[in-house]
């Protein structure tokens, strides 16, 4: 006789909490405070976002870490990516450890950004529309699906619901994510709301980096080490796996 599925609640881990917090204020203070009754202009989401004319040419180059901070004025926009941090994160951070964990979802939230910038600039030489080159991107999508797909490696096989009612093993549920964000992008270009280009950008800027990382971690430990002329070759691997400065183990 089957088993019911049992659903975990994960903590809220001290690099998540941060980040949430850092979000919310951003959220309250700039966002719905500041720029919506103060500002004429929605100047935080122009200098703040990422617009891909401004990081490019005229080197706004604090753009691809400040846009993940910023986003739209609907609250679900920021309900929904901090859900996923959340969800996601929380469990990679205690696996990982915050440092690590922290540079992760730095990378892949710069990532996605400069991927989007170069892909969208490409876009403009070849069909010579600006348009999404002075639309700004904001919100932290790009980052939380560097997430999804960091947890579909590591957690592969742990049964999570898919649309709150499908079960399914995390690997499958990040792969049909990044499916559906393809297909999105290819049905609906620059034309949708959406940036998918932006979360299909997370999604290889994580696999990139774990991947890189993994090949350059093993590759420290293979080295032959040398002290006093001798060849020493190292057999222990002592690190414990929340140090976040020598690294996680990615692929399970």
């Amino acid at each position: 006789m089957s088993q019911p599925l049992q659903l975990q609640i994960p903590p809220v881990t001290k690099m998540v909490k941060r980040i949430i917090i850092a979000n919310a204020i951003v959220y309250v203070g700039l966002i719905l405070i500041v720029q919506r009754y103060f500002l004429p202009e929605p100047y935080f989401f122009r200098y703040l976002g990422l617009t891909p004319g401004a990081f490019i040419f005229d080197f706004f180059l604090w753009q691809p870490f400040t846009y993940m901070f910023i986003h739209s004025y609907s609250f679900f926009h920021i309900l929904f990516n901090m859900l996923i941090l959340w969800m996601f994160g929380s469990e990679l951070e205690l696996r990982w450890g915050s440092r690590f964990f922290l540079t992760y979802y730095l990378v892949c939230g710069a990532g996605a950004a400069i991927l989007y910038s170069f892909i969208t600039l490409g876009y403009y030489l070849v069909t010579n529309n600006i348009a999404p080159m002075l639309e700004p991107v904001i919100g932290a999508s790009g980052a939380v699906y560097g997430m999804i797909l960091a947890y579909g490696l590591v957690f592969g096989e742990r049964t999570i619901l898919f649309m709150f009612v499908f079960p399914m093993a995390a690997k499958y549920f990040a792969l049909i994510l990044g499916v559906i964000e393809l297909l999105s992008l290819l049905s609906s270009g620059y034309g949708s709301e959406v940036s998918n280009l932006c979360h299909l950008g997370g999604i290889a800027t994580g696999f990139l980096f774990l991947w890189g990382f993994t090949r350059w971690k093993n590759r420290r430990v293979k080295k032959p080490q040398r002290k006093n002329g001798r060849r020493l070759k190292l057999v222990v691997d002592n690190e414990r796996k929340e140090d976040s400065l020598n690294g996680p183990r990615y692929w399970n």
